[in-house]
């Protein structure tokens, strides 16, 4: 029931029920402060009673802190101003402080004349502090989504921009405020930035993704203009009245140019080997290159001693012949030398895998004989041709070769045999087999590692490229004990498509 000091009648007594049934507080008051109703809602919010509070003054709900608010409110009141939506702090009966908004009005007599004020109070404690606490759980997102390197960026089903993280600032050199509202399109090159509307829509209309919950590197554009790649994922989320898109953004840029050195340190690292490998073969090579060139050179002496018979022709095409065919040999071990040192980028072509390996092997093996090798080189028949980098393939088999003469130097038995043949649909495999002193245990798990080897002054490089360059031909490096005695290591290679 409201109490008022006013005598009712009909009509205030219908206006006295509206106003008690409200869930808002409405509260009347003098110029003075002095309360003068206080309705059933009032009672709740504050704790006070009706009876407890007409004839009061309005200050015993003062707040600490707020003890100037009630004079200035009561001074605007005098001036006919209305007060809306004012948040402040009030005191309860049992002394606990709400947060409360407030409307107050200006109360006249038939005359205009203002004689009191009528105030609307709403209890908005639970409000604010859900609100403070939605506020506060957004800080704390933002401020997890600032700290990531990852640029996020959230856009509606029209393709504009909603959202735009710290990290997307610094990737695409834009502002937050610059870039919402505006198109996402602009943050893309062409054509994309022509067709981003159409992919939008065409997935609005379809369902069908793209991109959406997949992801994929894409290429973004910077505020400077410059293009650069980028990995996305984009997740959607679907509300009452509309639906976002999220798009979480990873600049490339670095990780493919660490990529692009690692494979040039790669490359240079292979060189290297290769360079070391033929610095360790020097002495062989030479003697090998010598013999072809010593008996050129004997054959051309005889051919000086014996200059009779040279101008009368007889047995001078011979001679001429065995010259011819010992400088021949002489120069193809250098050729094969220059191309197996040879600096130059991967390339991959179509080759005769025996002829491949009787050429690596030529290399490998200068000297071998001389150490009691011997050697076997198995092939099967019909072998399709491969699909591979030359170069690179001859490098491993003259690695694995030579580690695998070294391996046998100590041992009495000494047998090498290489073998290819088609194991699986697809690919050519080549195993080179050994009779040696094998692996040790101790290594074996730490074997393809770099700068791990058995050997006294050896640089642990060879076998680690080894097992990168049969990875980049889509195989493995596999090593196991040869039931023989000594070491089997195998690999595979593409087969080039038939034609």
């Amino acid at each position: 029931m409201v109490a008022t000091t006013q005598p009712p009648d009909e009509q205030t007594g219908l206006l006295a029920a509206i106003v008690d049934s409200s869930d808002d507080g409405i509260v009347s008051k003098t110029l003075d402060g002095i309360v003068t109703s206080w309705n059933h809602a009032a009672e709740l919010i504050f704790g006070f009673s009706a009876a407890e509070m007409v004839g009061q003054l309005i200050a015993m709900l003062t707040a600490p802190g707020h003890a100037d608010e009630m004079p200035r409110i009561l001074e605007s009141l005098r001036r006919g101003q209305r007060i809306e939506h004012l948040e402040t702090r009030r005191r309860r009966k049992d002394g606990e402080i709400i947060d409360v908004s407030l409307t107050i009005s200006p109360i006249r007599d038939g005359a205009g004349n203002i004689i009191g004020a009528s105030k609307i109070v709403r209890d908005v404690t639970v409000a604010k502090r859900d609100r403070a606490a939605l506020l506060e759980r957004e800080a704390q997102l933002r401020s997890i989504l600032d700290t990531i390197p990852d640029g996020m960026v959230v856009i509606d089903d029209k393709g504009i921009v909603q959202s735009f993280s710290a990290a997307a600032e610094r990737m695409f050199g834009y502002s937050a405020d610059e870039v919402r509202g505006l198109n996402v399109a602009l943050l893309m090159p062409s054509p994309h930035t022509e067709r981003h509307d159409a992919y939008l829509a065409r997935y609005l209309s379809t369902g069908e993704r793209r991109i959406i919950g997949i992801g994929r590197v894409v290429t973004g554009r910077r505020r400077d203009g410059t293009i650069f790649p980028m990995e996305l994922a984009v997740g959607e989320v679907k509300g009452r009245e509309r639906r976002l898109f999220t798009g979480f953004v990873r600049d490339l840029t670095e990780r493919q140019r660490t990529e692009r050195r690692l494979q040039e340190l790669q490359s240079e690292l292979s060189h290297v080997s290769r360079l070391n490998d033929m610095g360790q073969m020097a002495s062989a090579l030479a003697h090998e290159v010598n013999q072809p060139l010593t008996a050129a050179t004997n054959y051309i002496e005889a051919l000086r001693l014996s200059q009779a018979s040279f101008a009368s022709g007889t047995g001078s095409a011979a001679m001429l012949d065995s010259i011819a065919s010992q400088i021949a040999r002489a120069s193809q071990i250098i050729r094969h030398l220059r191309q197996f040192v040879q600096k130059g980028e991967a390339n991959k072509t179509i080759e005769d895998l025996p002829q491949l390996v009787e050429e690596a092997s030529a290399l490998a093996l200068i000297g071998a004989k001389d150490g009691n090798v011997r050697v076997q080189l198995h092939f099967a028949p019909a072998l399709p041709r491969v699909s591979v980098d030359k170069v690179q393939i001859q490098q491993v088999l003259v690695n694995l070769l030579r580690n695998a003469v070294e391996a046998m130097a100590e041992t009495p038995r000494r047998e090498l045999t290489v073998t290819s043949d088609v194991v699986e649909a697809g690919r050519v495999t080549i195993t080179v087999a050994d009779t040696g002193t094998g692996i040790a245990p101790e290594i074996a798990d730490r074997l393809f590692r770099p700068f791990v080897t058995t050997k006294a002054h050896g640089m642990g490089v060879g076998l680690s490229i080894c097992h990168s360059i049969v990875e980049d031909h889509g195989s493995r490096l596999q090593v196991s004990a040869n039931p023989e005695g000594g070491t089997i290591f195998s690999f595979s290679v593409p087969a080039a498509a038939a034609d």
